[in-house]
């Protein structure tokens, strides 16, 4: 069983950043970060594998978010710099142990409650 709980949410004005944390309990082999606006489904937005950290973004953050673990792969990180209005979202943590890392929400058995993250223009 992998227990995850997320927190670092908030809000911002265009052009701030935040950095989201998850503190994780268990092994897995993928990490990522899902985020969730109203009346949207919700997306992939960075993973990363347990072994080799190997990473992949979605094409909307890539250059402006990185996903990072700590050494005893305990904790997983999202760093969030010039954030936009349309990253307002509900940001999820989640963890699976799929044949491949993709970012998609049928690759992960396990989430987090959630974090908000809201950005003002």
């Amino acid at each position: 069983q992998v227990q995850l709980q997320e927190s670092g949410g908030g809000s911002v004005q265009s052009g701030g950043s935040l950095k989201l944390s998850c503190a994780a309990s268990g092994d897995t082999r993928c990490m990522a970060w899902f985020r969730q606006a109203p009346g949207k489904e919700r997306e992939g937005v960075a993973l990363i594998t347990n072994i080799g950290r190997t990473t992949a973004y979605a094409e909307s953050v890539k250059g402006r978010f990185t996903i990072s673990q700590d050494g005893a792969k305990t904790t997983l990180y999202l760093q969030m710099n010039s954030l936009e209005p349309e990253d307002t979202a509900m940001y999820y943590c989640a963890a699976g142990y799929p044949a491949v890392c993709l970012l998609s929400t049928e690759a992960y058995n396990y989430w987090g409650r959630g974090t908000q993250v809201t950005v003002s223009s």
